[in-house]
């Protein structure tokens, strides 16, 4: 549940340019206010605790605030086994350009994370600061085993039980194989903006070594990691929503 009692805003769609329907929910944001632009982790959409929250707590501040449902993804059009990192990618800055103007601050949730600081990367003078959640930048790389590579290479899918519902997570080849090109680690990231991470002590999905090698490669001298006591992947916990709301009215003080 989101922490604010607040409707959302409807859903809508948009075109990317290529025929999809990539389904939305933007606040828009009053005069001079910037926005803020969430996106969720793999698998996952616009719909969870943490994306309601930001959205209801951006309305309390008349800040904008824009959701998005990768393809294949949650009230999004295409299918699931279609999707790469770098065609949502391409969604993401698609929204940045069609849908928004003035200042940006982008927030992702996990793989939203590594999509958010790609964002900052490419569109840096619309960006003005990052939030990665429990973020998992290059995660197809640290993520698997060499057993589960060879997997995917070999028969094209694979299929995980996860904690957080009864399906089997599955990814597929494709979007395995495009987390190649877009790797960030071990090398300088050349990001200028600031930066804040929120990180579960007891993350078992993303273990502490990623947010502590990512702050070491960031280029910017603002990044500061905040570390929540027995939090796991999810950060849903209200305690755990108010810790990231308290990052991100830290971000809007700086970019007024």
């Amino acid at each position: 549940m989101p922490m604010f009692d607040i409707a959302p805003p409807p859903l809508s769609y948009f075109d990317p340019g290529d025929g999809r329907r990539i389904a939305t929910r933007h606040r828009k944001a009053g005069e001079g206010r910037p926005t803020v632009l969430f996106l969720p982790g793999y698998a996952s959409d616009m719909e969870g605790a943490k994306a309601e929250s930001i959205d209801a707590f951006c309305a309390t501040r008349e800040v904008g605030c824009l959701r998005l449902d990768y393809s294949g993804t949650g009230s999004s059009g295409g299918n699931f086994a279609d999707g790469t990192l770098d065609r949502w990618l391409g969604e993401t800055l698609a929204a940045i350009d069609l849908l928004t103007e003035g200042p940006l601050i982008v927030a992702g949730s996990s793989m939203g994370g590594w999509l958010a600081l790609h964002a900052a990367l490419q569109r840096p003078d619309r960006v003005r600061a990052v939030m990665g959640i429990a973020a998992a930048p290059d995660f197809t790389d640290w993520g698997f085993t060499a057993e589960e590579k060879q997997q995917l290479a070999s028969a094209g899918r694979l299929e995980r039980p996860t904690p957080y519902g009864p399906d089997a997570m599955v990814t597929h080849r494709a979007f395995w194989e495009s987390g190649a090109a877009l790797r960030l680690l071990y090398k300088t990231v050349a990001l200028d903006q600031p930066v804040r991470l929120v990180h579960g002590e007891k993350d078992e999905d993303v273990p502490m070594g990623v947010p502590i090698r990512l702050m070491a490669d960031l280029g910017s001298a603002d990044v500061q990691l905040r570390l929540i006591k027995n939090g796991g992947h999810r950060l849903s916990e209200p305690h755990e929503i108010h810790a990231i709301l308290v990052e991100l009215a830290g971000l809007l003080e700086l970019i007024r």
